[in-house]
């Protein structure tokens, strides 16, 4: 889910010009002094598993995919409880301070909501189902802090450095009831997707540029996550990296709107939770990751009078284009996000 997001436009000063994707992290400098506040609402709706690029069927994963686990007490050959959907927000309040021109610090503070819908077939084989179950979790996420750079930051074009590191504050032990094969409700750990956090120390390096002139601007930006060794419980998250081009178009100094394409490629989960098992694809490490391709677009909205004037609001939605995973994997449907901004 993109969740990176709180700098946008710069409504003072040479920043003024500067306008495009909100949701993008280090794309931005604020003007020395000053302080942003922020707060982002961002939602992703994923269902329809897939297998690499093509989609699989329920009853094709319950009766052909292996079970890693099995040979295990109580676990079948084949995955019996198949993902339907999957859902997650997150509130992420944001805090933003540039001691100088070519310098913004930022701190992000996230709260997560996860909810999944899982199919339980019968028994060790065949294709009848015993019912539904619903897990949740919900809690504080991974705690982000860094700062923006600016290597070149005289005439139309801007080069800009970014690094982030997130802390292991969201949980990785959360449990949820599911259906069993053999129709018993059992309580266990979720899966690696219905965590909370990484549990690991984590960096976000980022290298951006940006032109333009006037009511157009365009930019493209490489970034990635690294994973710093593997947390309490014995694995660690795969690295990612991804790379976008974005244009945006100011019609007037009210609103602007723009489009973005990623590529990303995100790595397997390396290592494993011992308490993470079953008959469920979420629990197999080398069902995470794989590639994508998302095409976004936003418009920002500056309140220029009234009580309001300087409130700046967004709004973004993404869909993928590409999806290429390291399945059987509850495939991306659309990503959202909606903002608040007010810098002092």
């Amino acid at each position: 889910m993109a969740t990176d997001a709180m700098p946008g436009k710069m409504a003072h000063g040479g920043h003024g010009a500067m306008h495009g994707p909100v949701g993008l992290m280090g794309n931005n400098l604020m003007p020395k002094g000053k302080v942003m506040l922020g707060y982002r609402f961002g939602a992703m709706s994923m269902s329809g598993n897939r297998i690499g690029t093509s989609r699989i069927s329920d009853d094709a994963i319950a009766t052909t995919v292996p079970n890693v686990f099995f040979g295990a007490p109580g676990q079948p050959p084949t995955l019996r409880v198949v993902p339907q959907e999957m859902t997650m927000q997150m509130h992420m309040l944001g805090l933003m301070y540039a001691p100088t021109d070519r310098l913004t610090l930022m701190a992000m503070l996230p709260w997560v909501e996860k909810s999944m819908t899982s199919l339980t077939y019968a028994g060790p084989a065949g294709t009848a189902t015993l019912g539904t179950s619903k897990m949740r979790a919900s809690g504080l996420g991974d705690i982000r802090v860094g700062g923006t750079y600016g290597l070149v930051t005289k005439g139309p074009d801007k080069v800009l450095l970014s690094m982030a590191l997130s802390l292991p504050t969201g949980s990785i032990t959360e449990t949820g009831t599911m259906l069993s094969p053999m129709g018993v409700p059992m309580t266990r750990r979720m899966a690696y997707p219905m965590q909370l956090g990484s549990g690991t120390y984590d960096l976000l390096p980022a290298i951006s540029y940006r032109t333009g002139a006037g009511r157009l601007n365009w930019g493209a930006q490489l970034r990635g996550i690294i994973r710093l060794g593997s947390n309490d419980e014995g694995y660690s998250l795969g690295d990612e990296v991804a790379v976008s081009a974005w244009a945006s178009y100011r019609p007037g100094p009210a609103v602007s709107y723009w489009g973005r394409i990623e590529a990303a490629r995100l790595g397997r989960i390396d290592g494993r939770d011992r308490l993470i098992s079953g008959p469920m694809q979420g629990a197999n490490p080398d069902f995470h990751g794989g590639d994508t391709i998302t095409l976004s677009a936003g418009a920002d909205f500056t309140m220029q009078n009234g009580p309001l004037k300087g409130h700046m609001l967004s709004a973004d939605i993404g869909v993928p284009v590409y999806q290429d995973l390291n399945g059987p994997r509850l495939g991306t449907d659309w990503v959202l996000g909606v903002g608040w901004r007010r810098m002092f």
